[in-house]
């Protein structure tokens, strides 16, 4: 079930809000869970069993953990949790990506399992890995309660896709959380704007993404307004389904932390990945990064400590050569940037944030293509090869077609609008009419939205697939 779907928007979310603040503070948990397996269930009821087990394991290792006393026992139940955990990723997601690596290098022809990613597993795998790995190391005490650890796990406003939220972050909120007027009047505008940057803005730069990849007019600058496309329909989709989940959070009395920030006004790769997906780098960097040893190493292993994590990065987001590809270019760059370009970036604003634009704009077309050849084919374009012209008829009807949408991405994408808003909030007349027209433009923005669902317009969710 899709956040921007009817059913969700017009059945399900308000049946589970009135039933939320009906059921007393005790059964909340449970209806939150009941809830999200359903929500999960919608779609692919087969897999349900999959989160089951996810959450049995790692409900019990840690209290098996924590109740232990000796460190080799407290290992022993940490790694066999996490061999269940990352052995049903591994099967599930990488399977065939491994066996279809396998017949490339060898020339055999092993079959393909022809595996169906479940929806989500990769998020909520990484939240029962954190809260295993924290209560081993005693960050965070185990939580014996199954429906408040069952609710943490398969909670639907993050459950498909993020942001990563780490138990130890709710664990207070799990068990008592305040519930105002304000708190889900500000979850309800949070959710709808949110919502209105993936319909509204995601989706149409999502429909030009697919127009140029079949168009037979393709040009040089027809590829680069596909790359700066979908550079911003990625951000305001996944961007816009993080408001969307923060949203929900607040909604129902959790605060989760913010999973972006303004990415696309970055100086440096370095900054970007501090912007961007914030929860999945801070994941990787307290699981992986600092464990290896950090920056705490030699120069020679921390560069070896940045590849093994952005080679990781790269296949959490999806099981193919490409996305290891596009890993191993940030990997390469964030050296660079620590070994000697920081500085340089630093004295210099305009180059540092076109350089950062353009490593960005190509990483996302590796990160899009169907294969490693086609991401060259792609970016060798870009540049002139292959001998194909400079503008096309069509590349000048579409980019007039969505001009206004591209603008006001390119204009959403930077904190000008949140920053005007608060100043205007910073007046007390402007504050008023702000707070006056509010309701109206966001039932404004619900509407349209409605609309563009009713129409059936192209609705997909880009992180759905990893």
């Amino acid at each position: 079930m899709l956040f921007s779907s009817i059913p969700f928007l017009y059945y399900f979310l308000p049946a589970v809000i009135l039933a939320y603040f009906v059921f007393p503070a005790k059964l909340k948990n449970a209806v939150l869970l009941f809830s999200s397996l359903f929500f999960y269930g919608w779609g692919e009821p087969k897999y349900l069993f999959l989160i089951i087990v996810s959450i049995t394991t790692n409900y019990i290792a840690g209290l098996l953990v924590e109740k232990t006393k000796t460190k080799k026992l407290k290992r022993l139940f940490l790694v066999l949790s996490l061999i269940i955990s990352l052995g049903l990723l591994g099967y599930f997601k990488y399977a065939d990506f491994f066996i279809s690596s396998f017949n490339s290098v060898t020339g055999l022809q092993l079959p393909l399992l022809k595996i169906a990613l479940p929806i989500g597993i990769s998020f909520y795998t990484f939240q029962t890995i954190s809260y295993t790995i924290d209560v081993y190391r005693g960050d965070t005490k185990a939580q014996k309660n199954l429906i408040s650890f069952a609710s943490y796990v398969s909670m639907f406003p993050q459950l498909i896709a993020g942001p990563i939220v780490r138990y130890s972050d709710i664990a207070i909120q799990l068990e008592e959380r305040s519930l105002s007027f304000n708190k889900f009047a500000e979850g309800a505008r949070r959710f709808i704007f949110g919502l209105s940057k993936k319909i509204l803005i995601a989706n149409s730069l999502g429909e030009l993404c697919d127009i140029f990849k079949s168009s037979n007019e393709k040009a040089v600058l027809f590829y680069w307004l596909y790359a700066v496309a979908f550079s911003l329909h990625i951000y305001f989709d996944f961007s816009g389904y993080s408001d969307m989940a923060i949203g929900l959070g607040k909604i129902f009395g959790f605060d989760f932390l913010e999973n972006f920030n303004y990415p696309y006004i970055s100086k440096s790769i370095t900054e970007f990945w501090r912007r961007w997906h914030m929860s999945l780098g801070g994941w990787f960097r307290d699981y992986v990064y600092i464990p290896l040893g950090g920056n705490r190493v030699s120069k020679l292993r921390n560069f070896f400590n940045i590849l093994v994590v952005w080679m990781l990065t790269g296949l959490w987001h999806g099981a193919a050569w490409n996305f290891v590809l596009w890993g191993l270019l940030f990997a390469f760059l964030l050296i660079i940037e620590k070994t000697f370009l920081l500085n340089f970036l630093k004295n210099s604003k305009v180059f540092s944030r076109i350089y950062t634009l353009v490593i960005v704009v190509i990483s996302f077309v590796i990160f899009n293509a169907t294969d490693v050849g086609e991401a060259f084919e792609y970016i060798g374009a870009m540049f002139g090869a292959g001998k194909i012209p400079m503008v096309s008829s069509q590349l000048f009807y579409y980019f007039k077609s969505y001009f206004v949408t591209l603008v006001i991405a390119l204009f959403g994408s930077t904190p000008l609008l949140k920053n005007g808003i608060r100043k205007l909030k910073e007046n007390e007349k402007t504050a008023k009419l702000l707070n006056i027209i509010e309701i109206p433009v966001l039932i404004a923005l619900l509407i349209v939205i409605t609309a563009y669902l009713v129409d059936g317009s192209f609705n997909p969710f880009l992180y759905f697939r990893f």
